[in-house]
């Protein structure tokens, strides 16, 4: 569990396929990280398998690949990280699991360096769950839904803050990223989508 609230910005140091899965080695600021934690990285939760030397290793198995675009990262590549809440921690964001619903497109960029507007066209799901002031998690960030301009497009408003300590900064028009609809909207449409069809039969 996490709360996108990202507190640190990594580097893919090796990125190599192992058998079916896809193996990352990522620099990370994180002295005391111990195998078997969970990391959301770029907003999905993976787990270590093996940490130390200010830097650990992760594996996407082929259903993280199909819903992530781990396939395409490469050494070099910034990435946002966040470590696992803790039970009595700050809720600084909103309730992330780490669970990528799907890839969003960057359809639109506005603004100046100070504050940055996006229009991102997301999948069925995401855009199904996604209310105006409600929350969303874009590559691990949680963030406000500031307006929902048409169907399948989310709009994100991007603080100088947000600009500067993920790598939402360098986004441009075209660029693909990470979606996670808000736990509580995928529950009630789950509760609602079982409930019709209780009545229907």
């Amino acid at each position: 569990m996490f709360t996108g609230i990202v507190d640190a910005v990594g580097r893919v140091k090796a990125a190599a396929r192992r058998g079916g899965n896809i193996e990352l080695t990522i620099s990370a600021p994180y002295g005391d990280l111990k195998d078997g934690e969970s990391v959301s990285v770029n907003g999905a939760c993976l787990t270590v398998v093996e940490a130390g030397g200010g830097r650990f290793r992760v594996q996407a198995v082929a259903t993280t690949q199909k819903r992530t675009l781990f396939g395409d990262l490469k050494a070099g590549d910034p990435v946002n990280l966040e470590r696992a809440l803790k039970a009595g921690d700050r809720l600084g964001g909103h309730i992330v699991q780490g669970h990528v619903d799907g890839v969003a497109t960057v359809t639109a960029v506005k603004g100046s360096k100070d504050a940055r507007v996006l229009d991102l066209r997301v999948p069925a799901e995401v855009s199904e769950t996604a209310v105006l002031h409600g929350s969303i998690t874009v590559q691990g960030v949680s963030l406000t839904v500031n307006a929902l301009p048409k169907p399948g497009v989310v709009q994100i408003s991007l603080i100088p803050y947000t600009l500067d300590h993920t790598t939402l900064g360098g986004l441009k028009s075209g660029d693909k990223v990470h979606v996670e609809a808000d736990v509580i909207g995928k529950h009630v449409k789950a509760l609602m989508t079982k409930r019709t069809r209780t009545r229907r039969t």
